[in-house]
């Protein structure tokens, strides 16, 4: 498989469901449910059927043949 695409985020984690809108792995946020309900989402090599999973730097997302990596990137700044 090749290289994975690298998904930067802010903050401690992001949710599962979050992450695949943002990586465009879904059209809409109300794809995510049908997605992970097929069993074709696998996290860290493992199937993810939850979308509230958090994720955190490093993690790996994989959904048809396509691999993402969690990527932490700056702190959000503070208010």
């Amino acid at each position: 498989m090749a290289q994975p695409t690298r998904i930067e985020i802010t903050g401690d984690g992001i949710r599962l469901g979050q992450f695949l809108k943002r990586a465009d792995a879904v059209d809409q946020g109300s794809d995510v449910k049908q997605l992970l309900a097929s069993e074709a989402v696998l996290v860290n090599g493992e199937v993810e059927l939850r979308r509230g999973r958090q994720l955190k730097g490093g993690d790996r997302v994989e959904v048809a043949q396509t691999s993402y990596e969690v990527v932490m990137g700056a702190a959000p700044p503070a208010e």
